[in-house]
């Protein structure tokens, strides 16, 4: 009993390291490279070099001890071996393929991805999403705080709000609100200059700076005729941070301020100078043309446009409201 026992031990640990040894990266590869008659076509398809093919393939033969293709000059061939493994597992992989894209879409489906900038994330979009949630319980917003160009294709986006001028290849686009920026300080710190009541005092001032938004400071104080050595100062990674810093009484920051209103509100912040500066960009909610949009991500799209003043796209403001 006990010989038998290990006999079957013995078997079950082959079978399983001949399971762990299946090259599977391979034969996927093979799979797309049987449907083709070049490895750059299989290539293009699986999004890798024709090298890498090229050698994913060399891997399986050499596993298999077989050859799967004819090389030559400008094409590939099926040897009998190649066709016959082709066609039993070139469908496996496409069931794989779709049974996993389904799943996907299930789980994407009370989903909505929204990129937008950690700055409008914290100061505008929190503070309200909670009202979005409150009607749409069963939608789940995830957001994507990358700063760079937006694109829709390649990508899981399903809507994003942006900083620009309105134009995005392939998207649709509705204006929020324009972008107006002043001079932000706390209380404090404006105090300690008088409240700036003497225009020429901010050169001795500590001048706040986002690192993606240094321009702002002078554009400012050339539009209103106030000398200012804008090298001066702090820098920081993001906006948020720098606001942050001003709310510390750091110094003074140029400040977006339709999303410092809370902040000004409440006080937590002042515009010591009051001179208003529009800077030609707005901010804007985007969608892809090219694809169908879901109801979810339209449901969101006209709440924030709602939540912005506007009217919505998609569906009636009384719809919208009652979610």
């Amino acid at each position: 009993m006990v010989k038998r026992g290990l006999v079957g031990d013995a078997k079950h640990q082959i079978m399983n390291e001949r399971r762990r040894s299946i090259p599977l990266n391979p034969l996927r590869a093979f799979a797309v490279a049987s449907r083709h008659s070049t490895f750059t076509a299989a290539a293009n398809e699986l999004g890798v070099t024709q090298v890498a093919i090229s050698r994913q393939i060399a891997v399986l033969e050499d596993y298999l001890d077989a050859q799967l293709f004819e090389r030559r000059s400008q094409s590939l061939r099926l040897t009998d071996v190649g066709r016959w493994l082709g066609q039993r597992i070139a469908p496996l992989f496409d069931e794989i393929e779709t049974a996993t894209l389904d799943l996907r879409d299930a789980e994407r489906e009370h989903i909505v991805n929204l990129r937008t900038y950690p700055t409008f994330a914290n100061h505008w979009l929190m503070p309200r999403l909670g009202t979005f949630k409150d009607n749409h319980p069963d939608f789940d917003v995830r957001l994507d705080t990358k700063v760079e160009p937006l694109t829709f294709r390649g990508t899981h986006l399903d809507v994003a709000i942006q900083l620009g001028s309105g134009e995005w290849d392939d998207a649709c686009a509705r204006e929020l609100f324009i972008e107006e920026v002043d001079a932000v300080c706390s209380p404090a710190y404006a105090a300690q200059f008088d409240n700036f009541s003497d225009s020429s005092s901010i050169a001795r001032a500590v001048l706040l700076h986002a690192r993606y938004r240094r321009r702002e400071w002078g554009h400012w104080a050339r539009s209103w005729d106030i000398p200012l050595d804008t090298r001066r100062g702090y820098e920081f990674a993001s906006s948020l941070l720098t606001y942050s810093a001003a709310i510390n009484g750091l110094g003074i920051a140029m400040g977006q301020l339709a999303l410092l209103e809370k902040e000004l509100a409440e006080g937590t912040l002042v515009k010591p100078f009051n001179r208003t500066l529009v800077t030609g960009s707005s901010f804007w909610v985007v969608w892809p043309a090219t694809v169908s949009v879901s109801t979810m991500t339209r449901r969101l799209i006209d709440w924030i446009l709602v939540s912005a003043g506007r009217k919505p796209e998609f569906f009636s403001c009384d719809s919208e409201r009652r979610g």
